[in-house]
């Protein structure tokens, strides 16, 4: 790139050195001597597209590996995709719907050489995305959950977890999904209040004229009710003991029961009961002994066990089924009802409560060492306020259903004896076979006498092997890859998954390995739009990441969602971020530009003010790069960022080189160039994390480089001890500085005229050291003491020394005699404000002592002004 460009332009780079890092091999990572630090990525869908959630996860896991890569950590960040059995199976049988297919028709076999070509062909796009980003993932290790030896990993565990009578089979109420056709599970159903309807419908009592009215938001369910029940307390229905009622439409004799379940409060304190379709009711009947009629086909549709209105869907018969009430003379009345209706989170349809056979993983005592290593800080979380969402599931954890009546995933390894509903349970067919002739004493059965279960395992049960199985830990438990890199040491990742896969991480962890599966766990927010809505295609409000990139550089896009996004915290993303990052990164090219337009002369001194500044910045630098590993250790990534941008742009742009700038068209010293150099180097090194592109661009050609070195194996620069005294001198010569600036902007008074300052030192504490910094950025002839003021001078006070900036016939004294009255007027304000509160006892005797300290200073700080300005106005 071009010395003399004028911007930067990411174009033009970041492709270059991306590949520079990949032929060099530097994300490359195998075990050795070094401490190692391993990131494992939160899997995307193998054919998911990157999103902004994405952009803001992995530039934090970057900025992680990155960083340890740089202090001689042994890093590794491994890549991969997740399989993801729900959505990726919808999308072939969409697929397949537009070419007139359906999954059915076709079967298994053939369904998969589909499924296997889609994610062929779409499947590891978002990793190539990635790659935009700058992410320096170990791209040799890319795993995806499907892979061979996770696909063993996964039935090698669910044959051990069932072996130890931990996986059980047995028909439950669970959590159907009408649109997948699947079960799902407790925590992928996401609830939401609407605005629904109360329908009072009235039973008949059999055998008499009198009825009893129940109210239920789903009046299409009423076809499959075996029972009603009332409070045993319940006055009103004390009568109907024994008795029985007609179920309206199908004309069905059913018992009335009695049982403290109820609330009396609720509606008209009788409840229709449906234990096909309603887990509570589901209870109901398993104690009264109810029929069980399962009303529904698995896509929502009325089965014919209903005896009516067979194939309708079950919205529809909720419209069509009040007229029939009415007709019938059974609809009492309807009133509005706000309602919480649970969804599926993959296909956004209400979930259909239903009896299902389905497998299942006993969680109670498997959970107990997440707990307890959660509690006690061994594993460690940022933000920690998630600690009470993580214990509020884990300390009311339920047995997890594991199994998905899909075909695009790992299919349960249980096999079925001819003729019969017992099986086998092993992790290949020739052990299935074995077993079965063991079981059954059937010397003579053959493999096709076997029948797999049709059901594959729910995603998440392979993704909590995730950090185990990317090193081959389950299948080769002692492998040297395994013992060197597992425990990981940070999961970045959304606390909205800190259920599904957080959690069962670390209960599979201490299962699996007796070890914690990562020491930290970094919790990001949610990317919303400046509305505070979440970011979605549907609303339109997300912007595609790669324009961004294209737009702004990655450089500038990784920094603009870095800024603002504090761990946990939601991200309110808008254009100027990534906007502001380009600035940034112009900002750090432009600096560049000067540093290397200088003429560099061997034979001049060194300025005092060049050897005293590069002394400050380097005490400075010490003190930032302290508060910056604190940050980094405490994962507040977005003020460690903010640290280095103001250490670069404050501290080193507008002062630093603002100081050793040579004056127009003269050389600067060898010892200067060389030690603004060094300087430099060092600031792109603590930048690169955050900004890997051009900080590589300019390390390359700041100095003369060997082929396969990169800034990103260069050492991180450690803190080191510094002089906090001369950082305050140097505090107080930026305030003056900025006084004399001030005067010269408001009397418009130009650089060519040099200015005299004199100054006052009432209490002794005035340190000359940086005199000649001052006298350069000032514009000044020269710095005097002087023991008395000096009249018709302009004048302010920095810690109690007064100052003087005689003007001469510079100014229009009656213009500035206005305006330091006026000045004088809001201090005298300012200082009633700050008496009243010292004057107020309550506020002196229960304020903390530094707080009252605070205002005693101020109290000070106002009279040494207003004195000040007295004379000023009293000279003019």
């Amino acid at each position: 790139m071009s010395e003399t460009s004028t911007n930067y332009n990411p174009q033009n780079t970041e492709d270059k050195w991306y590949k520079y890092w990949l032929d060099n091999k530097l994300f490359k990572s195998t075990p050795d001597e070094r401490e190692p630090f391993t990131i494992v990525i939160p899997p995307p869908n193998v054919t998911g597209v990157l999103h902004m959630g994405h952009i803001m996860n992995n530039t934090i896991q970057d900025i992680l590996i990155r960083r340890a890569r740089m202090q001689g950590k042994n890093a590794c960040w491994i890549p991969g995709t997740d399989h993801a059995s729900i959505a990726t199976e919808a999308k072939v049988v969409n697929k397949l719907a537009e070419e007139g297919i359906s999954k059915e028709d076709i079967g298994r076999k053939d369904f998969m050489k589909h499924a296997w070509k889609w994610t062929d062909k779409h499947g590891g796009i978002i990793l190539e995305q990635l790659k935009k980003l700058g992410a320096s993932c170990d791209w040799d290790r890319t795993k995806f959950t499907l892979d061979n030896d996770l696909y063993q990993s996964v039935i090698k565990i669910f044959t051990d977890l069932y072996n130890e009578g931990l996986i059980y089979r047995g028909i439950r109420m669970v959590n159907w999904d009408p649109k997948a056709k699947t079960a799902v599970s407790d925590e992928e159903v996401e609830y939401k209040d609407e605005q629904s309807k109360l329908y009072y419908v009235k039973y008949k009592i059999a055998d008499t004229d009198d009825y009893i009215t129940i109210a239920t938001t789903r009046p299409e369910t009423i076809i499959g009710d075996t029972g009603v029940c009332v409070h045993p307390d319940d006055k009103r229905y004390k009568h109907f003991k024994g008795k029985k009622v007609i179920i309206p439409l199908v004309n069905r004799e059913v018992p009335i029961i009695f049982d403290d379940y109820i609330d009396i409060e609720f509606g008209t304190g009788a409840l229709k009961v449906t234990p096909a379709h309603d887990e509570n009711d589901y209870m109901l009947g398993q104690k009264y002994k109810l029929q069980i009629i399962d009303i529904f086909n698995e896509n929502g549709t009325i089965s014919n066990k209903a005896g009516i209105y067979e194939g309708i869907d079950r919205f529809e018969l909720r419209k069509s089924i009040i007229g029939d009430l009415e007709k019938a003379g059974n609809l009492v009345k309807i009133e509005d009802y706000v309602n919480r209706v649970g969804y599926s989170q993959r296909t956004n349809v209400p979930i259909e409560p239903k009896l299902s056979m389905q497998w299942f993983l006993k969680m109670e005592e498997l959970v107990k060492p997440a707990i307890e290593n959660v509690k006690n800080n061994n594993i460690h979380f940022s933000p920690e306020r998630f600690k009470n969402t993580y214990f509020h599931w884990t300390e009311n954890i339920r047995d997890w259903n594991i199994s998905r009546q899909l075909w695009w995933g790992h299919r349960i390894p249980a096999y079925y004896l001819p003729d019969s509903n017992d099986f086998v349970v092993a992790e290949n067919t020739e052990k299935a076979l074995e077993s079965a002739k063991e079981k059954t004493g059937n010397q003579n059965l053959k493999l096709e006498d076997l029948h797999q279960d049709e059901d594959v395992l729910d995603t998440w049960f392979s993704s909590w092997l995730w950090p185990i199985s990317v090193f081959n830990g389950i299948n080769e438990p002692n492998n040297p890859e395994i013992n060197y890199y597992y425990p990981t040491n940070v999961l970045a990742t959304g606390h909205d998954i800190i259920f599904f896969w957080v959690a069962r991480m670390i209960v599979a962890g201490y299962k699996f390995r007796n070890n914690l599966p990562f020491k930290n766990v970094y919790f990001t927010g949610m990317v919303r739009d400046d509305k505070r809505r979440k970011m979605s295609k549907s609303l339109g409000n997300s912007p595609d990441p790669l324009d961004l990139i294209k737009k702004f550089g990655a450089d500038g896009v990784r920094f603009g969602m870095m800024l603002c996004s504090p761990a946990g915290g939601d991200l309110l993303y808008v254009d100027n971020l990534p906007e502001q990052g380009r600035n940034f990164a112009n900002k750090i090219w432009n600096s560049y530009r000067l540093i290397k337009s200088w003429t560099v002369d061997k034979e001049i001194p060194q300025p005092k003010h060049s050897e005293l500044a590069i002394k400050w910045f380097k005490n400075k630098f010490n003190e930032q790069i302290q508060d910056i590993d604190k940050q980094y250790d405490t994962f507040k990534l977005s003020a460690a960022l903010m640290t280095v941008y103001r250490l670069f742009k404050d501290e080193f742009s507008s002062w630093l080189l603002e100081i050793i700038k040579p004056d127009y068209q003269k050389p600067v010293d060898k010892k200067t160039y060389n030690e603004v150099i060094e300087i430099f180097d060092k600031l792109l090194r603590v930048l690169h994390p955050f900004m890997p592109f051009i900080t590589e661009e300019i390390w390359q050609n700041i100095k003369e480089r060997k082929n396969g070195e990169s800034i990103m194996i260069s050492e991180m620069p450690e803190p080191k001890i510094f002089d906090a005294e001369l950082l305050n001198n140097f505090d107080i010569t930026k305030d003056i500085i900025t006084q004399i600036r001030n005067i010269r902007k408001e009397k418009n008074i130009s650089y060519k005229n040099k200015l005299l300052l004199f100054y006052k030192d009432n209490n002794n504490s005035y340190n000359k050291i940086f005199d000649s910094v001052i006298i350069k950025l000032s514009g000044l002839d020269k710095i005097s003491e002087t023991a008395d003021k000096v009249e018709g001078a302009m004048q302010f006070v920095i810690k109690k020394t007064e100052f003087f900036v005689p003007l001469g016939n510079l100014i229009d004294t009656d213009e500035e005699i206005k305006k330091l009255s006026e000045e004088l007027k809001y201090t005298k304000g300012f200082l009633n404000a700050v008496m009243k509160k010292l004057g107020n006892e309550r506020f002196v005797n229960n304020a903390p002592p530094q707080v009252v300290e605070k205002e005693k200073a101020k109290q000070a700080d106002a009279e040494a002004k207003i004195k000040a300005l007295e004379e000023q106005i009293k000279n003019l």
